[in-house]
């Protein structure tokens, strides 16, 4: 599953500072559109870190919580770690390489109080992975739904963020102040260079609500006005209650209803994910 040497490995941060606004499901869907392409003849691989004590993406995925801590994602940010990476299969019966690294509320909320005062606390993860190389084409952290610690992990960590928002006016302000804790904490973390971020991704939108047009028509000139560079104004994710049900069952909805039109969503942020490791 080794990458190419002329690809470097993307970790891509999936970041937002509101609850709801679909970070795992666009962690599970991108993390399955990936891992449906090719790399010459060979399927690409993903790995699934998550940040969040929430710990969605064990549902979202379809596999069981492990009861030790040690085989978590805080057991991956300690300075005993060495190198036995906690991953679980799922969607393998799919013949699909997609492995999951899962949190636990209180061991890792534990981890995160405890790497304030770690010298190189916001780099925890960032070492072990450089340490500890996983063999994924692609590493997607899905992030909590806060502007604190592990969130400053993910920062150090990764090589790209995405930025997932509801179209509600408390969701696209909150989003303005989670773009100024991006520039503020690359500059501290003096990270050279910033990750970029690669997109935002309107989510649940709803065609028939004004307020939802409106503000998506507002976006690309927001990204413009804060300077992100060559980020993108994705396509918008549609709201419906199918993702729900194809979660509770552990599955992305491309898996779950094959035909449902919101699976074509994530086409374009799969796309620009897949030129970074020369996929298709």
């Amino acid at each position: 599953m080794s990458n190419p040497s002329y690809y470097t490995q993307p970790r891509i941060a999936i970041v937002s500072n509101a609850g709801g606004s679909g970070k795992t499901t666009l962690a599970t869907h991108l993390a399955y559109e990936i891992a449906k392409r090719k790399i010459g003849s060979r399927p690409c691989s993903v790995a699934l870190i998550d940040l969040d004590p929430q710990g969605s993406l064990s549902l979202f995925c379809g596999i069981e919580k492990p009861s030790d801590p040690e085989a978590s994602t805080s057991g991956v940010l300690t300075d005993s770690f060495s190198g036995s990476w906690p991953l679980v299969s799922c969607w393998s019966e799919k013949q699909l390489k997609v492995d999951v690294c899962q949190s636990l509320q209180q061991p890792l909320l534990k981890r995160a109080d405890e790497l304030v005062s770690h010298p190189r606390g916001p780099y925890m993860l960032a070492d072990k992975l450089n340490d500890y190389p996983l063999p994924h084409d692609v590493v997607i952290l899905d992030c909590p739904a806060t502007l604190g610690r592990l969130n400053l992990v993910a920062l150090g960590a990764c090589t790209h963020v995405i930025i997932p928002i509801q179209l509600e006016p408390k969701s696209a302000s909150g989003a303005a102040e989670l773009l100024e804790f991006y520039f503020i904490e690359c500059r501290r973390l003096r990270l050279a260079p910033s990750p970029p971020v690669l997109g935002i991704v309107p989510n649940q939108y709803r065609a028939n609500q004004a307020i939802h047009k409106n503000i998506l028509e507002q976006l690309p000139g927001v990204i413009k006005n804060l300077n992100l560079g060559s980020a993108s104004c994705y396509p918008p994710i549609r709201f419906s209650y199918e993702f729900s049900n194809a979660s509770a069952l552990g599955l992305p909805l491309q898996l779950y209803r094959k035909n449902h039109p919101a699976c074509n969503d994530f086409a374009k942020i799969a796309v620009d994910v897949a030129k970074l490791i020369g996929a298709k």
